[in-house]
């Protein structure tokens, strides 16, 4: 609730009193509703100093600070030169290990050659939890006088940019739900969410039904949920789907079969995204293979950072084909998946503070410019296209940008298309001039051989170069 509630001209004592313990939820004779908990609560984490040094031509602060589950380690670099932007970076996923750390943005000579400030913080809960990162990156910004001893000025100007987790911090930061419901309030200029989780149930919805469309199709498919041995099945099932799974740095593909496996591929095709370049070469990148069928099993609470199954695959129809209709091998193997419906309440509004799993609802205000790898099998494109609809649905079209580039791993970016995407964003903001971007809804357009060549930076192994700009 916001605002002020209008005070009668008179009122009797005893109604003011009933009207402040419901607003208190206070007891005043009757039962208290206890607040929901979750094992991410209990969780204890440790900060440490960073050991990163100043470049030259700026001044390097760091040490630790006050978190919303502890202590949190922090980053601050200002430039002598320093124009009054800070820029906040948001890391992405750190593990579940007790350990917090912090590290500088890829960026991070550019922006402080351009008389950039930057801070980052480590949050302080690692598992994927979104609450705390968007909380205590917040919380350093504005402790940003105290933490570098009172030498420089408020900011003029507050920008957010992130990676992976990192990007749905980022993203999250300037929705309008979060502005009203954050403890740590900063009002961000623009955001760069940049391979981020732009659709937070989109992406472990993902998870769930890669994972399980792969038991199944190696004929270990779930007869409960959550499937409680389906890491000790792991190696059967892809021994069932993929002719080989070995990895060397020389060498980092898997290869599927021609069987279950190709049906694997074409179910993935479409549930990221639909037809584009890079996609197979990202599917068969072992790395990822692994880091999603790691999820495999789970019970839908993401680790303890909920307390209720956030899965769901009631309602999903899984798809190799691109007929109008579902074939009969389809249809059966819809008939035999295990269905689930995922808890409403899993992630729902909470009071007095953010979600436990901040919401991207397409809702904000200021300029958002985003980058994603097309091959991307851990944070798939699909995540774009479906920003990009919520941005539209509410009348945010023209305040995002979004560009494709033609990259198989998660987050695969050179530092000139991380620059340009920068400037880019800045200038955007400054001047109102929106720059460039790519159509990720249009099917036709998404699927052309070329498409990502536009803010391509630099040429990948595996990924057939682009034709010479005219």
């Amino acid at each position: 609730m916001t605002g002020t509630l209008p005070r009668p001209a008179a009122r009797p004592v005893r109604a003011l009193t009933l009207l402040a313990c419901a607003l208190a939820l206070a007891s005043c004779g009757g039962p208290i509703t206890p607040a929901e908990t979750r094992p991410q609560d209990t969780r204890t984490f440790k900060a440490t100093d960073p050991a990163t040094t100043a470049l030259a031509g700026a001044t390097l602060y760091k040490g630790q600070y006050a978190g919303i589950q502890g202590p949190a380690s922090y980053l601050i670099e200002v430039p002598d030169n320093w124009n009054g932007t800070l820029v906040m970076y948001a890391h992405g996923y750190a593990g579940t290990g007790e350990n917090l750390t912090v590290a500088p943005p890829s960026i991070r000579q550019y922006l402080i050659a351009q008389g950039y400030a930057w801070a980052a913080s480590s949050y302080s809960a690692n598992y994927y939890d979104v609450r705390a990162g968007v909380e205590d990156t917040n919380a350093l910004a504005l402790a940003f006088g105290k933490l570098t001893e009172g030498k420089y000025r408020t900011p003029d100007k507050y920008l957010i940019m992130g990676v992976s987790m990192g990007g749905h911090i980022a993203g999250a930061a300037v929705e309008k739900e979060t502005l009203a419901t954050e403890q740590s309030k900063v009002n961000y200029a623009a955001a760069l969410p940049l391979c981020g989780v732009m659709d937070e149930e989109y992406e472990f919805q993902w998870l769930g039904d890669y994972t399980t469309a792969a038991a199944q199709l190696a004929g270990l498919g779930a007869r409960s949920y959550p499937q409680s041995d389906y890491q000790a099945l792991l190696p059967d099932i892809k021994a069932a789907l993929f002719s080989d799974t070995t990895t060397s740095q020389t060498d980092p593909y898997w290869q599927e079969n021609e069987g279950q496996g190709a049906k694997l591929r074409e179910i993935a095709r479409r549930l990221t995204g639909g037809d584009r370049p890079v996609f197979e070469l990202g599917f068969r990148l072992g790395a990822y293979q692994n880091a999603v069928f790691s999820t495999g099993g789970s019970d839908g609470t993401l680790n303890g950072v909920l307390n209720k199954n956030f899965y769901g695959n009631k309602d999903t129809v899984y798809r190799w084909t691109d007929g109008p209709t579902p074939t009969p091998a389809e249809v059966a193997f819809n008939a035999a998946i295990l269905r689930g419906s995922a808890n409403p309440n899993a992630n729902a509004a909470r009071p007095g503070g953010l979600r436990w799993l901040p919401r991207v609802n397409g809702e904000f205000s200021v300029p958002v410019l985003t980058m994603h790898t097309l091959g991307d099998l851990y944070v798939p494109f699909r995540h774009q296209q479906l920003y990009r609809l919520a941005a539209q649905a509410n009348g945010n079209g023209d305040r995002l940008v979004q560009r494709a580039i033609r990259a198989g791993g998660h987050c695969e970016f050179t530092g000139p298309e991380v620059v340009e995407a920068f400037n880019d964003l800045v200038t955007w903001q400054k001047t109102g001039v929106k720059p460039a971007g790519d159509d990720v809804l249009n099917a036709a357009a998404v699927a052309d051989p070329n498409y990502g060549c536009r803010f391509t930076r630099g040429v990948r192994t595996g990924v057939a170069a682009c034709p010479p700009t005219p």
